[in-house]
């Protein structure tokens, strides 16, 4: 690990060890709390279909959860033992004692997990902004990634679809608050449709079911009193690292990634282009790319039989650990 990018990451984890509190099960899911210094993230698992699976690490998105995954994480439960975290400030987890949004920050939270729980090195698997945090981490600490998936990653570009600058506005002081003013009449369902619209390639394919999760989940996160500053900071830092050039740019970092690297891409994306899949297959030494005409942003709720079989070529290749 480079110290200037990530300090004191390791020594920090391994002087203390995690306090760990189970909070509830649910169909079929575990979640607990783990709590390091400065830090408390939420887990969510599933029990493996046998002992002695490699472990596997899920990252959600800008503004997603460890929900994202309960689509994908059931489809490979014979072959790795899944957990996905919620980000600082995301899901279930408060925001970190230290206000840092980073992309760094959010790096080094994912690292301060895979220290702590020893369960390197981990099939890492990130989406979106958690696509980007994984891509950080997998260079810096090559120690704690086996294999590298990507789904729709935040990585810089230098011509951003238009569909995308509302999402980047958000980074903006100011703006943040003029949209809460502008959409406070706005009912939870407008918003989870609103959001459904712009990361899925077709949002018929969402359930009733799902739909109606959505809503609630939108519901009590919208109340939480720093649901707009963990999205406007973790804007910033998406927004921070494109700007970021030398050994520290994401571009740069891509190259260093030593692991195999799985990389999806939706042809209905909306927030990352389908046409940087040919740049990130170039990027990363050792990558497969699979490209999904009809998906959007969110590939692994959208296909997840399909994002699964890649997955699993993926670990057969690489031996399966």
């Amino acid at each position: 690990m480079s110290s200037t990018e990530l300090p004191g990451v390791r020594a920090a984890t391994a002087a203390v060890a995690p306090k760990v509190a189970a909070v509830r099960v649910a169909e079929g899911e575990e979640l607990r709390s783990v709590t390091l210094p400065g830090l408390t993230l939420n887990v969510r698992s599933r029990p493996p279909a046998r002992s002695g699976l490699p472990h596997a690490l899920y990252v959600h998105g800008l503004g997603g959860s460890s929900l994202n995954w309960s689509a994908l994480m059931p489809l490979l439960e014979d072959v790795v033992e899944g957990e996905a975290l919620d980000l600082p400030g995301f899901g279930d987890s408060p925001p970190p004692d230290d206000g840092n949004y980073s992309l760094t920050g959010h790096a080094r939270a994912v690292i301060r997990f895979l220290d702590a729980a020893g369960h390197g090195p981990v099939h890492l698997i990130g989406n979106s902004l958690g696509g980007a945090v994984s891509t950080r981490v997998a260079a810096v600490r090559p120690d704690l990634v086996r294999t590298l998936t990507l789904i729709s990653p935040a990585l810089p570009e230098l011509r951003v679809q238009r569909s995308a600058v509302p999402t980047a506005l958000l980074a903006l002081p100011g703006v943040v608050s003029l949209f809460t003013k502008l959409t406070k009449d706005w009912s939870a369902e407008q918003r989870t449709r609103g959001v459904l619209e712009l990361c899925y390639g077709d949002p018929t394919r969402v359930t009733d079911e799902a739909l109606r999760n959505a809503v609630e989940e939108m519901e009590r996160r919208i109340e939480l009193p720093y649901f707009w500053d963990a999205m406007a900071r973790s804007a910033r830092g998406i927004v921070d690292a494109y700007t970021l050039g030398g050994q520290h740019g994401l571009w740069r970092q891509a190259e260093r990634v030593l692991a195999p690297t799985l990389l999806v891409y939706g042809g209905r994306d909306q927030l990352v282009a389908y046409r940087m899949a040919r740049k990130a297959a170039a990027a990363f030494r050792d990558s497969r790319l699979l490209t999904l005409p009809d998906a959007g942003h969110v590939a692994m709720m959208e296909y997840p039989e399909t994002v699964a079989l890649a997955i699993r070529e993926l670990l057969d290749d690489c031996g399966g650990s």
